[in-house]
């Protein structure tokens, strides 16, 4: 019986330890009513918090990038996790709101960073030399499965108890995950006496620099990477992407359900619901990275969101069941379908050893994004007391991130290596 290669335990890990950090920042949803209910909070601060959080996370993914390459991947791993549980313990005896956007805003921020951003291309480009597409895929989609199988759990607690059951919950889960790591994840390959998936021979690798400075390695590879066009396109595209999920969707679809009347737990049950189509579309879109233009990839990724999203109020005020269902199911299917496309890009143009770092500059774009479409949202609903501008300016938004793809110019690795970019 031929052996599993340890590369696909190591993704499974990955996998696992992505959902727990995903579940965790796709639940700040679920909790802005329990918040404004049982401490009388302006449901602006409460997005505040959220919305430093994304910033946070998605600007510390380049250092992470680095630092992964400094202290090694399982050493980082257990801190990150360790960080998040801590953030979620102190959730539970928080009483101010100043306490709130400490937690949630930059412990909780730091924590989720490495498991969100720059994981899973670390790990793709790492552990795997064939299927890096499908691996991105899968660990991608892994924040999905987390959204689907907790969320609709996390609001029944909710609904039936109180908020902080739920979030035992969540601490449970992460504590688990962190012995998890600490037992089975591995830094390379070579920690295991193998090859990267697919590698039949072993490639020198270039280890200069890696006991740099983090904060310098992260820094000279912005630097380098803003002399790129392409650079500019798909930062503008990703900050586009933050905006229209997880700062918008994420942190605002359930409150707006419940406005137009829809239940708290029916609002979680459709959103984990997109997690079932998002799952399948993120997986798929790895596949499909590794076979066609990942520019159109994008290009039709972003259209058809952007439609989604401008039909989205009028199926609300429409009250129609089957109307929400249609948009649960294109905008599922889309929601991070654009990563593995974007990754790949950005490793063809940059290269291995260098696309984790601009990546996760890239990244911090998409953060960005999201922060301001998670406070921005929760401004609107408190000047117009509806969520339908925010929704209807970021169908309009998407719409201008395809054309930000599109243009890119059709690039491979060796065109770009010719100019050095691949030492940056």
């Amino acid at each position: 019986m031929k052996r599993i290669h340890y590369s696909w335990f190591i993704l499974t890990v990955t996998f696992f330890s992505i959902i727990v950090a995903g579940i965790v920042m796709s639940s700040s949803g679920i909790f802005i009513n329990p918040f404004e209910n049982e401490f009388g909070w302006d449901r602006s601060v409460i997005a505040l918090a959220f919305a430093i959080s994304m910033f946070l996370y998605g600007i510390s993914g380049p250092f992470m990038a680095a630092l992964l390459d400094v202290i090694g991947l399982k050493k980082m791993m257990i801190v990150s996790m360790a960080t998040l549980l801590t953030g979620i313990i102190l959730t539970v005896i928080m009483n101010q709101s100043w306490q709130l956007i400490i937690i949630w805003g930059f412990i909780i921020g730091l924590g989720s960073s490495l498991f969100l951003t720059v994981l899973s291309p670390y790990v793709a480009n790492h552990w795997f030399e064939k299927r890096r597409g499908l691996a991105v895929g899968i660990l991608t989609a892994s924040t999905a499965t987390g959204q689907l199988i907790l969320l609709p759990v996390l609001a029944t607690i909710i609904e039936n108890y109180s908020w902080r059951p739920a979030i035992g919950l969540m601490m449970i889960l992460s504590f688990i995950m962190l012995i998890i790591i600490f037992l089975f994840m591995k830094n390379t390959p070579k920690d295991v006496g193998i090859l990267p998936y697919g590698l039949e021979e072993e490639i020198q690798e270039n280890n200069e620099g890696q006991k740099e400075n983090p904060i310098v390695i992260a820094f000279n590879g912005l630097f380098e990477a803003v002399k790129v066009k392409e650079f500019w396109l798909l930062a503008g595209s990703f900050f586009i992407c933050g905006l229209s999920t997880s700062g918008l969707i994420g942190t605002h679809f359930v409150s707006y359900c419940i406005s137009f009347g829809v239940p708290l737990v029916t609002a979680a049950s459709i959103l984990s619901f997109m997690g079932i189509f998002n799952l399948v579309g993120t997986t798929l879109s790895g596949w499909l990275s590794d076979r066609f233009d990942n520019r159109w990839l994008l290009f039709w990724y972003y259209g058809l969101r952007g439609v989604s999203l401008v039909f989205l109020p009028y199926a609300l005020n429409e009250g129609s069941i089957t109307m929400l269902v249609i948009f649960t199911v294109f905008y599922g299917l889309d929601w991070i379908a654009t990563v593995p496309p974007t990754i790949s890009i950005s490793r063809q143009i940059f290269g291995i050893n260098k696309s984790g770092i601009v990546y996760g500059w890239i990244y911090a774009f998409h953060q960005a994004g999201a922060a301001a479409a998670a406070y921005g949202g929760g401004l609107i609903y408190k000047f117009f007391n509806t969520y339908t501008w925010a929704f209807f300016l970021a169908g309009v938004f998407c719409l201008l991130a395809s054309l930000f793809v599109i243009i890119i110019k059709k690039q491979h690795s060796s065109q770009l290596t010719k100019e050095g970019l691949m030492n940056i």
